[in-house]
């Protein structure tokens, strides 16, 4: 799953164990439970920041397809239920990352595709290694829809229509420098030891700007008030709209 430590005004989230992180409720949870505790702690903090890593070969490899598909269940087989919680709980995690009161920063030392892909690209800044992973939307390769949602973050992230374009309608392989290049990763390094001591470097610089958290917050929402119109739904699952608050109880 996940673990969460402090290290001074820092907070390190990572992602644990030697598998793909898939993204399912399991995952997603402990994601969210680790985001609610590092806001929690902040309140008694000065200014501080959020790290996001990961153990092993991936940093998320997306949905967890397998899980999503072999429900023993055919009714909810055909509602798409669990489709529909991963999708819903995945909505939630992003929104809280986006109202985090602290800047955000993804150390990927590993693949990233599709829903990890997203994952990265919901926090403020994006470190790669160079050394290994891709940035990676899958879902041409898998023959599935991109989500709407996904889109605007896609377009808040990469300024360029033609990258996006390759990033969603080539599926681009894309590699630290690439992204470095094409404007979506903001630093390479060496290697994961090298990615995770920059994002700490980072994360202290911002911290030493001394920011009100909340007022951080009230910001990024605003940057993302596109993404946050429609956490709301997803068609790929068949979820017409339920507004992402109300749903809370029931994941």
């Amino acid at each position: 799953m996940c673990t969460l430590h402090k290290c001074g005004d820092l907070f390190i989230l990572k992602i644990t164990g030697d598998d793909e992180h898939r993204l399912n409720p399991s995952l997603i949870d402990s994601i969210r439970d680790a985001l609610r505790r590092a806001k929690s702690e902040s309140e008694s903090m000065g200014p501080t920041a959020l790290i996001t890593t990961a153990q092993g070969k991936f940093f998320c490899n997306g949905y967890d397809l397998s899980w999503a598909l072999s429900d023993p269940d055919p009714v909810r087989t055909r509602a798409q239920v669990r489709p529909k919680i991963m999708s819903k709980k995945f909505r939630l995690l992003v929104k809280e990352l986006i109202s985090l009161p602290m800047p955000t920063i993804a150390a990927v030392t590993g693949h990233a595709s599709a829903g990890g892909f997203i994952l990265a690209l919901s926090h403020d800044y994006l470190l790669m290694r160079k050394d290994r992973g891709v940035l990676y939307m899958s879902e041409l390769d898998i023959k599935y829809k991109i989500p709407n949602w996904f889109v605007p973050i896609l377009k808040c992230k990469i300024a360029s229509p033609k990258i996006w374009r390759d990033v969603v309608l080539k599926a681009a392989k894309i590699r630290a420098t690439m992204g470095v290049e094409w404007g979506i990763v903001d630093s390479d390094q060496e290697n994961a030891e090298e990615t995770l001591q920059a994002a700490m470097k980072l994360g202290m610089d911002l911290v030493s700007r001394k920011w009100n958290g909340k007022v951080y917050a009230d910001n990024r929402r605003t940057v993302f008030s596109d993404v946050l119109a429609v956490l709301g739904s997803d068609e790929t699952v068949g979820d017409s709209g339920d507004n992402v608050d109300e749903v809370v109880s029931k994941l």
